[in-house]
């Protein structure tokens, strides 16, 4: 696999090598021993997915510690505009974001470390999307900024206004009225210290 490094330090976007022929394809979509010398020690505990429509925007979500999440997120199906927020207190990059195409015909994956909010739309009509974590649920953890604040900067690609979202992720605050739990300082992998 290739990591490709982003503008904002920790999150990676990455390439599997894809062995194509007349049968179709075959690539290793995770390794542990290769994710852990090329990007960080992480012990992914939970698998989801979700299928969405055109549309559709989810996020940015995050769990609050001691719960917080890391993910590693793909699109199987279909095409996302994929974007991890950085929300560490202190962090040179806070507010920045990095957004990445997730396609099934790119197989890119891309990781978002705790620290960072996280959230997609989708872009073809309909997309599936996976992404292993790091942390169990805990919806008492639950935490997200507002997907549809301006001042992110980010083009979501789809016009925001028609967007489908949760009742949940309308009533996130924007990042200016946002307090995170989130330090740039602190050591947020304290399992493997």
């Amino acid at each position: 696999m290739e990591v490709i490094k982003t503008d904002i330090e920790g999150l990676v976007i990455i390439e599997p090598k894809v062995f194509k022929d007349a049968r179709g394809y075959f690539f290793e979509s995770f390794s542990q021993r290769e994710f852990e010398q090329k990007v960080r020690k992480v012990n992914f505990v939970q698998d989801n997915e979700s299928m969405s429509s055109y549309g559709v925007m989810r996020g940015l979500h995050f769990q609050r510690p001691p719960y917080s999440q890391s993910k590693l997120v793909r699109c199987v199906k279909g095409r996302v505009l994929d974007v991890a927020v950085d929300i560490r207190k202190g962090s040179p990059t806070y507010g920045k974001h990095v957004a990445v195409e997730l396609t099934e015909d790119n197989h890119r994956q891309f990781f978002v470390p705790r620290g960072f909010a996280h959230g997609f739309a989708v872009l073809s009509e309909t997309a599936v999307f996976q992404y292993k974590c790091d942390n169990f649920y805990a919806p008492e953890a639950d935490g997200g900024i507002s997907i549809k604040d301006e001042s992110l900067g980010i083009d979501w690609q789809i016009p925001t206004e028609s967007a489908l979202l949760s009742e949940k992720d309308l009533k996130h605050l924007c990042l200016k009225d946002f307090d995170s739990p989130f330090d740039y300082n602190e050591n947020l992998y304290p399992e493997f210290e």
